[in-house]
């Protein structure tokens, strides 16, 4: 069974205004969507809600199959967020990628060639033994999504992924999204505009005056550009 996020009757408000209400929205993994809509809206709360970084004022998250994340009941340890800043920790590369593997309390061995297979897959193996902090922008992108990928996601939320990244870059970071998608995750990417990366994406999103609506790109259209 895929994983499958159900959300339903979500409101979230900051005092007497309320940033939005949102009756039903439902991602299966597999699935890619734009998520996009003025600075301001709501867009990054709204992830972090999905993804269990938030709570909603009112309303209801599911995610099946359920199974308790490891430090809170609210996360889903197949739900992965990651922030348009990418964090990096103290250490190395491959450190960094190693990161998530060594609280799963796998294997030194099995750490070890997992974490070889994602320096290969986000192309960074020349970086391997560099300190994480050295890495230019997209550098960290493609870290941060190597440091995901590694915890087989069944959902990952990409806040603004490409923001301040040069075109060289955010071809390097749609890669892999795509790499992703096509390995069966479900991925939300918000952006306020369209881009390379936001082209993978099969649905599309809108946040505007509290409420999402959605529209669906032609099938033909998907992997044209």
């Amino acid at each position: 069974m895929g994983l499958e996020l159900t959300a339903s009757n979500i409101v979230k408000r900051f005092g007497e205004r309320e940033l939005f209400s949102i009756e039903q929205l439902q991602v299966q993994e597999g699935e890619s969507l734009h998520l996009s809509g003025d600075n301001g809206v709501g867009k990054t709360t709204l992830m972090k809600i999905l993804a269990g970084l938030d709570k909603p004022c009112a309303g209801r998250i599911n995610v099946t199959p359920n199974m308790k994340g490891r430090w809170s009941t609210s996360l889903h340890p197949k739900v992965i967020y990651l922030h348009q800043t990418p964090y990096v920790f103290s250490g190395s590369v491959k450190d960094n990628i190693a990161y998530g593997l060594k609280l799963k309390g796998i294997s030194r061995g099995q750490i070890k060639r997992t974490v070889q297979s994602a320096l290969e897959w986000a192309r960074l193996e020349e970086f391997a033994d560099h300190a994480a902090h050295s890495l230019s922008g997209g550098e960290k992108q493609r870290l941060a999504l190597a440091r995901a990928w590694v915890l087989t996601p069944g959902l990952l939320f990409l806040d603004e992924p490409t923001a301040n990244l040069d075109k060289q870059s955010v071809d390097s970071v749609t890669e892999l999204v795509r790499k992703m998608v096509d390995g069966g995750a479900a991925v939300m990417i918000s952006s306020h505009q369209t881009n390379p990366l936001t082209e993978v994406c099969q649905r599309s999103l809108l946040l505007a005056d509290g409420k999402v609506s959605e529209s669906q790109f032609p099938k033909e259209m998907l992997f044209d550009a």
